[in-house]
């Protein structure tokens, strides 16, 4: 079908102003200001007093398809994206099969093919001996290398420095890491087993993976990247010292250094453990108040490039078990956008800043082709939202797992209307479920 939203408040490239936008043959069309006399043809949709957003992009989700569908699938929570307002992502390789050749990456796009209501990508995984397959990779089709420099399942931990030196020199794009120190994480974790046993807490998890565990390996990380010319992104930063590492004084175009935050970074810190436990345990830790609070400036000041969620659901028991047994990880794609806005009711960033964060700067970083702007010609990936009061449960929320940490929070904005590859998928809580998204593609 082919669109008008009109009277709609667009935030773009850095402005906010009124317009109405032309969608047809999923593209965007045209981009007009004023009265429209001619609607013939088109469905239109009155957006006024709605702003009016570029689809989110989302760089780091786990939706556990395959072999760990228990948490979640590529359906559901490609469905929690779109009520999100989140219209393309890309997925971490840590599924069983883990992600590591070819024909499992193939494996993963023929699944999200039949499956995902979003635009998707998807990562290939290092390994400590699987460089044959990461240099096959093609940079237009795949968005990333992701390396595992701290704690990971199966053998996708790479803690080989030749093998690293490797992956990080031959790397055919991105590289996106997760920087934790290995060493440093088990001899935290044997001390603290060794003191509380079956009496440990949650609250011990940010010293267990500690400050130290993060820096040593971001800095190891971008000394590595800085001698073999890589183009390197890391991922959850979530300490004040690790923002040393990155630079503001250029644009991101030039940066061959970047760094994702998470929602749950800017949100959470130390004093919600007893609050909220496991549920929000997370790989690495959430920190302090002070982490927070500099990774909110950071945010605002461009050392942080963009907004990732690290969306990794967990059934609900496993996250009722014991702190050591207890796996980490939390549901945050459905609400991601709100929670951004959320900043912005609150005063710490500007709406302009976080549609930079999550739909330009990741379609700028990843090469992604057509997408991340509200630009004539550009796929019609478009989100509208809403100021209105939007309380977060258990029950509302979509996630396969059936929970969310932001239980009980009640958001100031609400997303309306989700159009994907010009296809309206979702409009006030109800899904156009005859589409599907299509496979990103990059100008690499």
């Amino acid at each position: 079908m082919n669109y008008i939203i009109k009277n709609a408040t667009l935030v773009n490239e850095g402005t906010t102003f009124e317009a109405s936008v032309f969608v047809s043959g999923g593209e965007i069309a045209k981009i007009v200001s004023g009265e429209i006399a001619d609607t013939e043809g088109y469905t239109v949709i009155d957006a006024k007093g709605k702003y009016l957003i570029p689809g989110v992009i989302d760089e780091h989700v786990h939706f556990r398809e395959p072999g760990l569908t228990h948490k979640a699938d590529i359906y559901s929570e490609s469905r929690a994206a779109v009520a999100g307002g989140v219209t393309s992502y890309m997925d971490m390789p840590n599924t069983v099969p883990q992600t590591t050749t070819q024909e499992f990456l193939q494996q993963k796009f023929d699944l999200a093919a039949e499956k995902s209501l979003a635009n998707y990508s998807f990562y290939i995984g290092a390994t400590n001996d699987n460089l044959d397959e990461v240099v096959k990779t093609d940079p237009k089709m795949v968005c990333g290398i992701k390396v595992f420099m701290g704690s990971s399942t199966g053998n996708m931990l790479v803690d080989r420095e030749e093998a690293l030196a490797e992956i990080f020199r031959n790397a055919p794009c991105l590289v996106a890491v997760h920087c934790e120190d290995e060493g440093i994480v088990k001899a935290n974790l044997q001390r603290y087993k060794e003191q509380y046993g079956s009496r440990a807490y949650t609250a011990l998890h940010p010293l267990i993976r500690n400050a130290e565990a993060c820096y040593k390996s971001s800095a190891e990380a971008v000394e590595l990247a800085e001698k073999c010319g890589t183009q390197l992104h890391l991922l959850h930063v979530t300490t004040a010292k690790e923002l040393d590492l990155f630079r503001n004084d250029i644009p991101l175009i030039e940066k061959k250094i970047t760094a994702e935050a998470c929602l749950h970074h800017l949100w959470f810190c130390d004093k919600d453990y007893e609050r909220l436990d496991n549920f929000i345990k997370c790989n690495p830790a959430i920190k302090t108040e002070h982490d927070k609070e500099a990774l909110l400036q950071a945010v605002s000041n461009g050392k942080i490039d963009t907004i990732g969620t690290d969306h990794a659901p967990h059934a609900f028991d496993e996250k009722c078990a014991p702190y050591f047994s207890a796996p980490g990880g939390m549901s945050m794609v459905q609400h991601s956008l709100c929670g951004m806005l959320e900043l912005v009711h609150k005063g710490c960033l500007s709406i302009e800043k976080v549609v930079e964060l999550m739909c330009h700067h990741p379609a700028e970083l990843y090469r992604v082709d057509r997408r991340g702007f509200i630009r004539e010609g550009y796929h019609a990936d478009l989100v509208l939202v809403e100021k209105k009061d939007n309380k977060v449960t258990n029950e509302n929320c979509l996630y396969k797992c059936g929970w969310t940490p932001l239980n009980g929070t009640t958001l100031h904005h609400v997303v309306t209307h989700t159009f994907v590859n010009g296809n309206l998928v979702f409009e006030n809580g109800i899904f156009n479920e005859e589409t599907r998204g299509i496979r990103l593609e990059f100008n690499r």
